[in-house]
């Protein structure tokens, strides 16, 4: 996870990780309740803060060093070091079975929502912090433990010469559009229709965050709390991933999933090799790069929604990327919540990067240009009963944002392995009810 080629692993596949962290075990019990209040005078704040990251790259090529640089002019007095972490979360879960974790670090995916308190600071109550979107992600009975770094939407990322090329000029409208327009680009182009990337496997997990595009509703999340069989007919998981395997099924992906690589797949969509990948909105500007790169152009590069419409719109869902947090042993609170205060909103890395602020009254980036012009719908996907979710997809043993389920539904799909889609569907049902009943929504 350390570069920008890997930045994925910081946001839609880590929005809702559903691990516990048992190794944190002994870490817990700091400072509890003191809240990281945002400081008044910024020349009164002084001390030294640690920040820990997994963008080894910005901490390497001294990009975060020229962030720090600016925060000092308005807080001189306080002093900003970054430790890049290239493997965060394995690295960040041991370091948290003591006291030193820095002062400013992403809540690892693997820490339990309800442990929170016991490892962060507060920063506020919901209405404090009601400016910021994704809050309840972060939010424990009423207090608010982590600000987003920014937000991302999910969509096809493809090359839009392969596609005109195939004859399709508008994006597809249904799961069955978008199969009949990845047949006719294999016909016409010659080109990979569509890249699973199979075997780095964090990709499969981009189509978790598709969760609530079909229905156009926030609370998909949250309908996922109990025993619901979020795989029936016609449910959001249904849809999205009955096209995966479709894809798959009709020999629309690359023809042998076990060797894929996430590095070469940028480089093949930018030279147009491959027409299409399921990824978040952070991926658009890497692709671009990546199009440049192979003699293209950036404008090669788009970004579709997922082909489900409400109401006659296509939707995209926001989802968080790693939350800022405070560590509830930081001695230097105040200096921290500064550093997270002015990178959510002074910054301007989320536009540098072309994602979602987490500010809501921040415009969209023009990475999403796209999307605001064709009238996409965008909501912000609650994650109010994360906690509970995350416990029943432990318990049944499914991984919701791991990629074993899909692989071994692709698996299913090129006849890897036996078995049919129904069947499969039916026992993610029943394992995921007769887990749901053992740990109460």
């Amino acid at each position: 996870m350390g570069n920008k080629k890997t930045t994925a692993l910081s946001g839609a596949v880590l929005a809702a990780v559903m691990l516990t962290l048992s190794a944190c075990g002994g870490g817990g019990g700091g400072a509890t309740g003191e809240v990281a209040a945002p400081p008044s005078d910024p020349k009164e704040v002084s001390g030294k803060i640690k920040v820990l990251t997994q963008r080894t790259d910005l901490v390497q090529n001294g990009v975060l060093k020229q962030y720090a640089a600016e925060f000092q002019k308005i807080y001189p007095k306080v002093e900003v070091s970054f430790d890049g972490i290239t493997d965060y979360e394995g690295e960040v879960k041991i370091r948290m079975n003591t006291k030193e974790y820095g002062d400013v670090l992403f809540i690892p995916g693997a820490v339990a929502k309800n442990d929170y308190p016991k490892f962060f600071a507060p920063l506020g109550t919901t209405a404090e912090l009601s400016k910021y979107r994704f809050g309840d992600k972060a939010e424990v009975d009423g207090k608010v433990y982590g600000i987003a770094q920014f937000g991302t939407a999910d969509g096809f990322v493809y090359n839009k010469k392969l596609w005109r090329q195939a004859g399709v000029t508008e994006w597809p409208k249904t799961p069955e559009e978008f199969l009949a327009d990845l047949k006719a680009i294999k016909a016409k182009t010659g080109a990979t229709p569509y890249y699973t990337n199979f075997k780095d496997g964090w990709p499969l997990v981009q189509w978790t965050s598709n969760l609530g595009v079909v229905g156009c509703d926030a609370q998909a999340s949250n309908a996922l709390a109990g025993p619901v069989s979020p795989w029936k007919s016609g449910s959001e998981l249904n849809t999205t991933d009955t096209l995966l395997y479709d894809i798959v099924k009709q020999g629309l992906s690359e023809k042998d999933p076990a060797t894929t690589n996430w590095e070469i797949s940028k480089a093949l969509l930018g030279e147009g090799e491959i027409a299409t990948m399921m990824l978040g909105s952070w991926s658009i500007t890497q692709m671009q790069a990546a199009a440049v790169e192979a003699g293209g152009k950036a404008s090669d590069i788009g970004f579709m929604p997922f082909p489900a419409q409400k109401n006659g719109k296509h939707c995209a869902a926001l989802v968080s990327d790693y939350q800022q947090a405070v560590s509830v042993y930081s001695k230097n609170k105040s200096a921290a919540r500064a550093w997270v205060d002015w990178f959510t909103e002074k910054s301007g890395f989320a536009e540098k990067e072309g994602v979602v602020s987490a500010v809501k009254s921040a415009p969209m980036p023009a990475t999403l240009k796209e999307f605001v012009d064709n009238d996409v719908s965008f909501f912000d996907r609650s994650e109010a009963k994360t906690a509970t979710v995350n416990d029943i997809d432990e318990a049944a043993e499914i991984g919701l944002n791991k990629q074993d389920y899909r692989q071994k539904m692709i698996d299913i799909a090129t006849g890897a392995e036996k078995g049919s889609l129904e069947d499969f569907f039916a026992d993610l049902n029943k394992r995921w009810d007769e887990a749901a009943k053992t740990v109460g929504s």
